[in-house]
């Protein structure tokens, strides 16, 4: 029975290990988390991701946690519509908003319970890999050291295992010029089902736009700000000065940005970063392989579908070369680099251009440009 150790456990690993387990690989998840992160953002289950989702038998459980996201719609400081786009105004999964929208700790939660017979450690991460002939041998933080066929990376654009296996010179993180921060929110609007973006051009500091995106989820709201600028630097562990450093960029400005401020100071669930492109021309060395952002990072709204369809072709090559890494690796890669290339593509307008919307919506740097 091949051995497979996953990094990661958000939606990429998940998906990867219900596969292998359903063609009978031995699977080990390990994730740094203590365990399945809350909140996240609302994410889009899209086109062949959907056919994947069908063939798991989970699109009931996945449409009955749709967030409920009826369209998305531009306002100004006194909460009036100026534009509108309806969910289904393109097709099931053609519009900025898909009809199918659910939040990606919920995704997560029904990938990891589907996933029978997989050996989940949390609060835990890879150290160390020595690759050998036959198999490879992986240390971890807490962990007892131990040995795997193959290990395959799943843990993001920040992901430890290419860090560990592929050094710094054989891919780079290509910048997209923005932030965002994404958290539960309070707020005292009705909703009733409709996403709502405020766009402000730059100020405090930024180079570009800014925008604040605030949508329903079961009976809830989650705020998402983004901003154009130059790279900060910060720490990744401290979530009080990343809230600072949010709050310094959008203070003073209007419409409901003081509500979600103070809101923010109390979110469990903040999460910020710099978004990111990974380039890599080889996705695979030895006997380690990766998958999702980890490698693929850079799309605008289509991440989690690649990283489904990705779980699935790479389970797929690994069944049909009798987990033999030297002939599935290749044919994953080869399978996928189309996919992914047209899934990549740059913000409209970029992160100081010229949307088609208002001026103050110009440059907003976030994947609802349209």
């Amino acid at each position: 029975m091949t051995q497979v150790l996953i990094s990661g456990a958000s939606i990429a690993g998940p998906a990867l290990a219900y596969w292998l387990r359903r063609y009978g690989m031995d699977v080990t998840v390990v994730e740094r988390a203590p365990a399945l992160r809350p909140g996240g953002q609302g994410i889009d289950v899209r086109g062949a991701a959907r056919t994947v989702i069908e063939r798991m038998g989970l699109m009931a459980q996945v449409r009955a946690a749709h967030t409920g996201t009826r369209g998305i719609a531009n306002v100004d400081a006194h909460n009036r519509r100026t534009a509108e786009m309806p969910a289904d105004a393109f097709g099931d999964s053609g519009g900025i908003v898909a009809d199918l929208e659910i939040l990606r700790a919920d995704l997560a939660r029904i990938l990891v319970d589907a996933s029978d017979g997989v050996e989940y450690l949390f609060d835990d991460t890879i150290t160390a890999l020595d690759q050998h002939d036959d198999g490879v041998d992986v240390t971890f933080e807490r962990a007892g050291a131990r040995r795997f066929d193959l290990v395959v990376g799943a843990d993001g654009i920040f992901s430890t295992t290419r860090r560990i296996a592929f050094g710094a010179d054989r891919w780079r993180m290509a910048d997209s010029g923005y932030h965002r921060a994404v958290f539960t929110a309070r707020t005292s609007l009705r909703l009733d089902g409709w996403e709502l973006m405020y766009s402000m051009p730059a100020g405090n500091g930024t180079s570009g736009g800014r925008n604040v995106l605030l949508y329903p989820a079961h009976g809830e709201a989650r705020a998402m700000f983004h901003f154009a600028c130059d790279p900060i630097e910060y720490d990744r562990r401290d979530v009080e000065a990343q809230k600072a450093i949010v709050a310094r960029t959008f203070a003073g400005e209007g419409w409901q940005v003081p509500e979600l401020l103070d809101s923010m100071a109390e979110a469990p669930d903040f999460y910020f970063d710099r978004v990111g492109k990974i380039e890599m021309d080889r996705w695979y060395t030895g006997r380690v392989i990766l998958l999702g952002d980890s490698c693929f990072a850079g799309s605008v709204g289509m991440g989690t579908s690649m990283a489904i369809v990705g779980g699935y072709v790479l389970a797929g090559e690994l069944a049909a070369a009798g987990g033999d890494s030297r002939s599935a690796f290749p044919a994953y890669q080869a399978r996928m680099a189309d996919y992914v290339a047209a899934n990549r593509k740059p913000l409209p307008g970029g992160v100081k251009g010229s949307c088609r919307r208002p001026p103050a919506a110009s440059g907003c740097g976030t994947g609802r440009c349209g």
